[in-house]
């Protein structure tokens, strides 16, 4: 696994799902991007993330997602599918679905159809767990409205139900509460724009978008922070951060296919009801993308 301990370690990118132009999915576009994504020193992909707009797949999608990534994906190239539903039942049959298909370990998020308490938390991720595969928390409350907060995680982590954390609050100061009540849980990155401050308070992965267009400059980017070589990493990350930091925007799904477009991955549209960039928007991702490829392409 190229060094890293565990599956969940190193960089794991949130792939985007690739539309044709009448909307329906593209899974040879997708199956190479997998392919070229592993060619270009990332260590694995989480479909059916945010990023991949996995509410507005059909189950028939999102099931071939996984596999196709799987299919795929290089010895020791990781597939971590996310496993987000409105309730514990579904989501562990997402993560029965990516255990069956060979998935190492997944990504689940909280129930996300209403604001749960911690028991309607702590029982969700039971009935995942169940499953038998390792299982990587996801803490979005923007998105979710519940917050996975330290203490919480810890409650997780102890009773063995997860391995990691994918924190997508953006809260470097987070990370060390979490070691200290939870030493063994992996704090795995969450968002584009905090991969020098979280990785530096001890992370053991980044779950990112922008690889999706730099993968060779994020890689080095990432490694670069988890070996403390700021001389490399700080310029790297100050000439990407104004892309890095669309992760954290509502339009962080067409922002990252639209950098695509510019470098010509083809990242192509997103399904209603996401609409296209603004015209003052796409303008500057465009801008900003050129400017960055002429270095890190």
């Amino acid at each position: 696994m190229n060094g890293r301990e565990k599956p969940w370690h190193g960089v794991l990118v949130a792939t985007p799902t690739f539309f044709r132009d009448d909307l329906s999915v593209d899974f040879d576009r997708y199956a190479d991007h997998v392919r070229w994504l592993a060619a270009n020193g990332i260590d694995g992909v989480c479909p059916n993330g945010s990023l991949g707009e996995y509410q507005v797949l059909t189950p028939e999608e999102r099931s071939t997602m996984v596999k196709v990534a799987i299919e795929n994906a290089p010895e020791g190239f990781t597939v971590m599918p996310g496993v987000g539903a409105y309730g514990a039942r579904e989501a562990r049959g997402w993560a029965e679905q990516a255990a069956e298909a060979g998935a190492p370990v997944v990504m689940a998020l909280p129930p996300n159809a209403y604001r749960g308490d911690d028991r309607s938390v702590i029982e969700h991720f039971r009935e995942i767990a169940k499953v038998g595969v390792p299982v990587s928390a996801y803490n979005n409350p923007i998105d979710t409205k519940i917050d996975l907060k330290p203490a919480l995680l810890a409650e997780l982590y102890n009773e063995g139900l997860i391995v990691g954390v994918k924190e997508f609050t953006g809260e470097s100061r987070r990370s060390y509460q979490i070691q200290e009540l939870a030493p063994g849980l992996d704090i795995l990155i969450g968002t584009d724009d905090s991969v020098v401050e979280v990785g530096l308070a001890g992370a053991k992965g980044w779950i990112s978008g922008y690889p999706s267009v730099f993968p060779r400059a994020c890689a080095q980017l990432y490694h670069a922070v988890l070996a403390h070589d700021l001389d490399t990493a700080l310029p790297m990350y100050r000439d990407l951060h104004a892309l890095l930091r669309w992760d954290f925007n509502t339009e962080f799904i067409q922002a990252i296919k639209l950098s695509m477009d510019v470098i010509g991955r083809n990242g192509g549209p997103v399904r209603p009801p996401r609409q296209p960039m603004l015209a003052e928007d796409a303008a500057s991702v465009r801008e900003l993308t050129a400017k960055a490829a002429e270095k890190y392409s």
